[in-house]
């Protein structure tokens, strides 16, 4: 469960988006907050409008001040009430600043939206998200701007909150399973909430051999669904203290992401549309897997929905 969760904040009404996911995370697990503001001098704007031709010691300690308050504001918000909450302001790289927060308090989760403003101590959220994807250990659930910024409640759901989990086979995509698990779980309670994996099946081209190649699709097709009956019940076991339902599917279309975008756009059939991808960086290649690291690149640049996206540090979760 996520309980020590770190949101990045830009100084943007966008970036604050982020705060109302973060509280309801952290109301369900009893967690805390950690909010923070990294002040960039080595690429700083003036005002916005032009590069800074100089930082001068005045400059600097303006920043911080205003930085500090405008943290210490974000606290008094009515989104954190009750929940711990904590500040940090540093100067340097906002990414490598971000990590370093993250592995030096233990986070458990960092979220952030993938669009921010840029100014003297401000810097574009977005164009940091697919570093922190590649490099964070953490899971990073990256928001939207406007677009699923504020996931549904179980209030205001008609349905099962629920996750798109694109999987190619292998154990290394299987890593985003149990943190999407929590994440629906936790953002749905006391709902229901909803997994669906799904896999992709890249066809084989037909040729003069086209009764072989046919042989050898469907051969593809009934492994990966034995594969993702295989890992329903593992995880159906693993996570039998959430209240999730599993679903699964298998797919077979030559391009993997856009697949998983028409998934997501126009509604799994016969139960909805998706709320949320949650995505592993890394996979293996071969006959019926693909690359999930260049996967998640390209949903990350053209999809509507929050993405968790985690990085795997263990194998998965289905046994030899």
């Amino acid at each position: 469960m996520f309980q020590r969760i770190l949101v990045p904040l830009d100084g943007s009404s966008r970036a604050e988006q982020a705060l109302p996911v973060a509280a309801r995370l952290a109301q369900v697990s009893g967690g805390s907050i950690h909010l923070l503001q990294v002040i960039d001098l080595g690429s700083g704007y003036d005002g916005g409008l032009g590069t800074a031709s100089f930082v001068t010691e005045q400059s600097v300690e303006i920043e911080m001040t205003q930085s500090m308050d405008y943290l210490s504001t974000a606290t008094t918000s009515s989104k954190l009430l009750g929940i711990p909450t904590t500040t940090e302001v540093l100067f340097g790289l906002p990414a490598q600043n971000i990590l370093a927060t993250a592995a030096s308090r233990e986070i458990d989760l960092i979220i952030l939206c993938s669009h921010g403003r840029t100014g003297f101590t401000r810097w574009a959220l977005g164009s940091f998200a697919h570093t922190l994807a590649h490099e964070s250990t953490v899971p990073i659930l990256v928001l939207r701007k406007n677009e699923g910024v504020s996931l549904p409640s179980s209030a205001e759901n008609a349905r099962p909150l629920r996750a798109l989990v694109p999987l190619d086979g292998s154990r290394l995509s299987e890593a985003a399973l149990i943190p999407a698990a929590q994440l629906v779980a936790a953002l749905a309670a006391p709902a229901q909430g909803a997994l669906h994996l799904s896999q992709v099946v890249t066809p084989v081209p037909t040729d003069e051999k086209e009764g072989s190649v046919r042989e050898t699709n469907e051969e593809a097709l009934q492994s990966a669904r034995v594969y993702l009956a295989q890992v329903t019940e593992h995880l159906q076991t693993t996570i039998k203290d959430l209240k999730l339902s599993l679903t699964s599917s298998v797919e077979c279309e030559k391009d993997v992401a856009t697949t998983l975008l028409h998934l997501e756009e126009h509604k799994i059939e016969g139960m909805g549309s998706c709320d949320l991808i949650a995505i592993s960086t890394h996979g293996r290649g071969g006959l019926e897997r693909w690359v999930m690291g260049s996967v998640t690149d390209r949903l990350l640049t053209t999809t509507k929905l929050p993405m968790l996206i985690v990085r795997p540090q263990k194998t998965g979760i289905v046994q030899p």
